[in-house]
């Protein structure tokens, strides 16, 4: 990969320069996946794999040689403690990486894991890339204003987008009768709940990992809520996809999420993706 300034990189051309090392990484999860690996538990109670960490240090190789000045937060380098010096850089730009979204569908033998990187500028979640290996598919940011969805194996001889077949996604307008609803499948809350309790709610769904976000970009739902701690790897991708689709992503009170919060941690406040605009409660 040239050495090129994030700054300087299309949407389209970011993917493209990407998409060699996430379906390098795919085939480690896919590997393991199909063999099944040893689960540890980190600091936070949550699990990790060496799928995890493998695919992580694919990804993280790949953005230093493509963007060698720009910080990158990654969940299993973050969990060690390796989290970059944002001080002085303005946050103009900052990579997100989570190298394994929905450890515990892969641990589960659920195909619903995903490989997450996002760009974000100026605590905005710009460019998105989510894939899901088990599945084959792929969902993409080509520009602010467009987001596609393709088919590819993680094995597969292509290695450009424009040898590829895309399919440009849009979200959709709120029915009248009722709306489409998913939530997290393994992170079920009160609180989410009690938010989906304000709507009327024609059809609930369950999923994993950031592939709820890509349901609602691709009008297939409406609203996707999450009460309960999430960190900003885990839904940056997942935003700037939906925003490209047209929807939107926001705090309970309706404020954008923006990312590069390094004094929480990098952790999220509560959130609801909308097929388009916050919906006023019904009930």
């Amino acid at each position: 990969m040239a050495e090129i300034p994030a700054l300087s990189l299309s949407h389209a051309r970011l993917a493209d320069a990407l998409l060699p090392a996430v379906l390098d990484a795919a085939c480690i999860q896919m590997r393991y996946f199909r063999a099944g690996t040893a689960v540890q538990t980190k600091s936070d109670a949550t699990p990790v794999t060496v799928a995890d960490q493998e695919s992580e240090a694919v990804l993280l190789a790949a953005l230093a040689r493509l963007a060698p000045g720009v910080p990158v937060v990654a969940e299993e380098a973050a969990a060690a403690g390796r989290v970059p010096n944002l001080a002085g850089s303005g946050m103009a730009e900052l990579f997100l990486v989570d190298p394994l979204d929905g450890t515990r569908e892969f641990i589960a033998d659920r195909p619903e894991f995903t490989i997450n990187i996002a760009l974000v500028r100026q605590g905005v979640a710009r460019f998105g890339l989510i894939y899901a290996p088990a599945q084959g598919v792929l969902y993409a940011t080509l520009n602010d204003s467009q987001a596609v969805e393709l088919s590819i194996a993680p094995d597969a001889d292509a290695r450009r987008f424009a040898e590829l077949r895309t399919h440009e996604i849009r979200s959709r307008a709120a029915p009248v009768a009722g709306l489409v609803a998913v939530a997290s499948r393994s992170h079920g809350s009160a609180g989410t709940d009690a938010f989906l309790g304000q709507y009327t709610i024609a059809q609930r769904t369950g999923a994993g990992s950031s592939l709820k976000f890509c349901v609602v970009a691709k009008g297939a739902a409406d609203i996707y809520p999450r009460v309960g701690q999430t960190m900003e790897w885990d839904t940056a991708a997942g935003q700037a996809i939906l925003t490209a689709a047209g929807g939107s992503v926001t705090t309970l009170d309706g404020a954008p999420l923006h990312y590069g919060k390094h004094a929480q941690g990098f952790r999220n406040p509560d959130y609801v993706a909308w097929g388009r605009g916050p919906l006023p409660p019904q009930h």
